[in-house]
């Protein structure tokens, strides 16, 4: 079998499309496309012509035959016919690849080419190409150059006419056995000549040959998906035709093939299947304000049951004189030939059709449109697509926004984009939001449907050709008739703005989602059509058969109908003290140390807990104590120490409370719960709010140390992550060593503070590969299982690129050795410099390397990049090779924004960072958080300092014990 250049090119468009054209498929007819297809012979033979006549020119000998251009003058040969040798594949992909010429053996092919050589070997490339030009040698080591011309009648060249050139250039290395870097394209109605680089497009060229040899051999057809390239394929009735039949996903013309992929690995194969997957759900509130995506599963559902469906209220108004606008152009050219303007509704609008006879007239119907528009009283321009929106640009750009009166400023003039306006909110029961479905389905039907499409390009230029009176009124009559189906459109949009307004007013069958219930609920309200059986669901429910059944046939559940319900923790006690203290007075200020001044005597009851070894209990005391008041410091003062400040708890409440809420990760809920079941202790959440405030404000100079002496250490691990602050994404940073952790809040991931908050930082910076941090003027060294884990996934995502494979290979074996180093002698850097030549040496390898895929070549660079960043500790001691310091930082707040279970405050947020950096420090020093918030300390440091202190001389104590005690005995 045999691929040509339409096959080729057919396959870039469509796998269909290739398929059908080598089976012979009749094709179904399509104006369009038989239009190119004459253009396109057109414009070759007048090129070739074009082509032999200015050979004598430049002084360029035309040859009969492509084996007659290897003479010593400039020679040329037009339509040549060439195909790839089977026996020659391997030399002809080691060639294009770069790699010197060898014999076509099989063992010394790289594993890279193994299932393309063997595609290739198979079948045949075969190419008709336009022309080939030698350009004679320059010198030695300047070898005569072969550059293949291609011909495109489009004056804007697309990627497949590249690729197309980059086929006729594989093609032609084989037939020539010479290295062919650069063609050349002629295109355009100025026969343009275009110089094409090669060398980058041969990847893609052979990949798509080894698809395509894959589809032909098979003997099914390819998966029909319809996509943008069916209104110009003369298969366009017959794919659709069975795409309908078969129900197919591709039917809907907004879904992505990542999309449709993923329903068919779900199983859903059909529009009608994914109808069923649609859910109404309530709108998240930081998504309130944004506007609503595109449902597929809500299209289909409209599909299926013939409706129209509308999510939220639509927000459309036109306040003004409606002025409905439709353009036709040539796209190729840039040039726009007919505005269409229809001014007011109904039967009283005006239309106006403005007519270009050439690119020399398209300013003058801007002006006239300008000077409608500025006869118009409160303008509002209504108009439907993306295609109008690109017109006003392109014309304020060329002739100016306000023409030659000046009256009319288009800029300033309110616009409205039809389509933009229901995307998201209406969905019409039609398979695309074109203005010809929804238009169609709402009654509107077109006198002229042979101009749908692209086929008024067609007419346009047949025009042009013919200037055919005929031909020029069916243009016009077909762009009326588009305004009057944009005013059909906005009349409906309009009509269901309000979900609450008369019902009359809408098109028939209209749904709105916010009316629809959720049905998957498992605990949901009971509906049936049957009014006898929601009266039997009323009867089955827990509370009525409680107070309506069970009490009137068991004696025990009258007893508890009887007995009052009251909490069985006896909360509404008042509990006598476990303990009365009396204070004694003051004598001078603890603060200042001058004179105080006594005030009355106070009673005080402290609620707190009594926490030992091996039990918690509630703990009563009552104080009696006197106050006073400093006149120096101006402060209250005889409060004793255990109350936490302005409150009636005690520390040790506090302590428990906060522990349990940021170490244990316990719901606020659930504590409060426990304190009133098990200790009989109210407090209502708004104390548990303010006493956690009260602490976050005692701990802000420890937050503040902690924060300092990161910035002046050694070594840095940082992170981000993001947490939602009143319904809007924002961002926490997490910074940490081994000792220390903090957290700050920020309201986006800009790191611009990291500059000024570690401009005096001396140490190594251990981050992922954020942007942000590569600012920073410190060593840095990124997290080598980040890199790790993209580079496995770019594995696992391109599982054939044997070139990825090999650097991720090569990085893996250098980076096991680093590790197990690391794990045998510890980040220590005396014994990990030895892999400092292995990480040269791998450099110089990946240098060398010739890659040529995508992903590979991205990879390369990567690594080139990063080299000053990657391998910094092995130059260092104690700096890890990976972040995992931050990274589990960043899962101590994960879990404690799981616990909170709704949005932040920003002033909350920073409070309970406060609480939370404390909480990890201590982990990170093993302190225990509940001991630390018990002994009243604020320095961590010091805590730590004073623990072992108290453990040495309780150390010596009992060892100078058991020296007397051996002593005794010994006498």
């Amino acid at each position: 079998m045999t691929i040509t250049p339409r096959l080729f090119e057919a396959y870039l468009e469509c796998p269909t499309k290739c398929w059908l054209r080598s089976t012979n498929e009749s094709p179904t007819g399509n104006a369009y496309a038989e239009w190119v297809e004459t253009q396109t012979e057109s414009y070759l033979a007048e090129g070739t012509n074009r082509l032999r006549s200015g050979a004598l020119v430049h002084g360029c000998t035309v040859v009969p035959e492509i084996k007659d251009l290897k003479g010593a003058r400039r020679l040329l040969t037009v339509d040549v016919s060439a195909q790839t040798r089977k026996s020659s594949s391997t030399e002809v992909l080691n060639r294009s690849k770069g790699t010197p010429r060898r014999s076509a053996v099989p063992n010394s092919v790289s594993k890279i080419n193994q299932s393309l050589v063997t595609s290739i070997s198979e079948v045949n490339v075969e190419s008709r190409i336009h022309a080939v030009e030698r350009i004679p040698e320059k010198g030695p080591g300047n070898p005569a150059q072969f550059l293949p011309i291609r011909f495109a009648f489009t004056n804007k060249l697309s990627k497949n006419s590249k690729l197309l050139l980059a086929l006729d250039a594989l093609v032609l290395s084989d037939t020539l056995g010479r290295k062919i870097s650069i063609g050349k394209i002629i295109h355009g109605d100025r026969h343009s000549m275009r110089r094409v680089k090669i060398v980058g497009l041969l990847s893609q060229v052979r990949k798509h040959i080894e698809k395509i040899s894959a589809l032909l051999y098979n003997s099914s057809p390819p998966e029909l998906v319809l996509n943008r390239h069916c209104i110009e394929c003369e298969f366009q009735s017959r794919c659709r035709q069975k795409a309908i039949e078969n129900d197919e996903l591709s039917l809907l013309s907004g879904m992505r093939d990542k999309e449709r992929k993923k329903h068919h690995n779900e199983g859903i194969f059909t529009v009608t299947q994914l109808s069923y997957r649609f859910r109404p759900r309530r709108r998240p509130k930081k998504l309130r304000d944004k506007r609503e995506k595109c449902h597929h599963s809500l299209k289909a559902l409209a599909v299926r049951e013939k409706k129209i469906y509308v999510v939220g209220s639509p927000e459309l108004r036109v306040e003004g004189t409606p002025v409905y606008l439709d353009v036709e152009g040539l796209p190729d050219r840039d040039f726009y030939y007919l505005i269409g303007v229809r001014v007011g509704n109904g039967k009283s609008a005006v239309q106006h059709s403005l007519w270009a006879d050439s690119v020399e007239d398209e300013g003058r119907i801007w002006n006239e449109f300008l000077d409608i528009v500025a006869g118009t009283e409160n303008p509002v321009l209504i108009h439907y697509g993306s295609y109008e929106v690109e017109f006003f640009e392109q014309m304020n750009k060329r002739y100016g926004s306000q023409g030659e009166s000046g009256s009319a400023d288009t800029r300033t003039q309110k616009k409205v984009n039809i389509l933009q306006e229901l995307l998201g909110q209406v969905y019409f029961p039609t398979y695309s939001n074109s203005l010809k479905d929804i238009a169609t389905w709402l009654g509107f039907t077109w006198s002229r449907t042979s101009l749908v499409g692209p086929n008024s390009v067609v007419s346009r230029c047949e025009w042009e050709r013919t200037q055919s009176p005929s031909m020029k009124a069916d243009l016009i009559a077909y762009n009326a008739e588009d305004c009057q189906a944009v005013e059909i459109v906005t009349e409906a949009l309009l009509r269901l703005r309000v979900p609450d307004g008369p019902a009359d007013n809408r098109p028939s069958e209209t749904v709105y989602v916010q009316s629809l219930k959720a049905p998957w609920k498992k605990f949901g309200c009971f509906e049936s059509p049957v009014q006898e059986f929601e009266g039997i669901n009323q009867a089955a429910r827990w509370d009525y058969q409680r107070d309506r059944i069970y009490v009137k046939s068991s004696d025990p559940a009258k007893r508890a109908a009887r007995r009052p319900t009251r909490n069985r923790s006896g909360s509404s006690k008042r509990y006598p003290a476990n303990k009365v203290v009396e204070c004694p007075g003051l004598v001078s200020c603890s603060i200042c140390g001058g004179e105080i001044i006594p005030r009355g005597r106070v009673r005080r009851t402290l609620h707190d807990l009594s926490i030992g070894k091996t039990c918690i209990k509630r703990w009563i005391v009552e104080y009696r104590f006197r106050k006073y008041w400093c006149p120096g410091c101006r402060r209250r003062l005889g409060t004793p120490r255990e109350f936490w400040p302005q409150s009636k708890f005690g520390r040790n409440l506090v302590a428990y409370l906060l522990y349990e809420n940021f170490d244990s990760r316990i719901p606020l809920q659930i504590v409060v719960k426990t304190l009133e079941r098990f200790f009989g202790l109210e407090m209502p959440p708004r104390t548990f709010y303010a006493l956690r405030d009260s602490a976050a404000k005692y701990y802000k100079t420890t937050y503040e140390t902690i924060l300092s002496n990161l910035a002046s250490g050694s070594l840095l691990h940082a992170d981000e992550t993001q947490v939602s602050v009143c319904g809007k994404t924002a961002y926490v940073w997490v910074f940490s060593n081994l000792e220390e952790a903090a957290y700050l809040y920020a309201e986006s991931r800009d790191g611009s503070f990291l500059r000024e908050m570690l401009k005096d930082f001396k140490g190594v910076v251990v981050s992922d590969f954020y942007g942000a941090y590569d600012s920073l003027p410190c060593r840095q060294q990124k997290c080598l299982v980040h890199l790790m884990r993209d580079l496995n996934d770019e594995v696992l995502c391109h599982p054939y690129d044997e070139e990825l494979k090999k650097i991720v290979k090569e990085f893996a074996e250098l980076l096991k050795g680093i590790v197990e180093t690391v794990d045998q002698r510890g980040l220590k850097a005396r014994f990990l410099r030895r892999h400092r030549r292995s990480v040269e040496r791998f450099y110089k390898r990946l240098s060398k390397l010739p890659c040529q895929s995508e992903e590979a070549l991205k990879c390369q660079h990567r690594f080139e990049k990063n080299r000053d960043k990657l391998f910094t500790f092995l130059n260092c001691n104690g700096v890890p090779w990976n972040n995992n310091n931050a990274e589990h930082a960043v899962k101590a707040f994960a879990k404690l924004r799981n616990v909170v279970r709704g949005s932040f405050t920003p002033n909350t947020l920073q409070k309970q960072l406060v609480l939370l950096s404390v909480c990890q420090t201590c982990k990170y020093m093993g302190v225990d958080f509940l001991d630390f918030l018990r002994s009243g300390e604020k320095n961590i440091g010091a805590f730590v300092g004073n623990r072992r202190w108290r453990r040495s001389q309780l150390n010596s104590k009992t060892k100078l014990q058991a020296c007397t005690e051996s002593e005794s005995s010994e006498r």
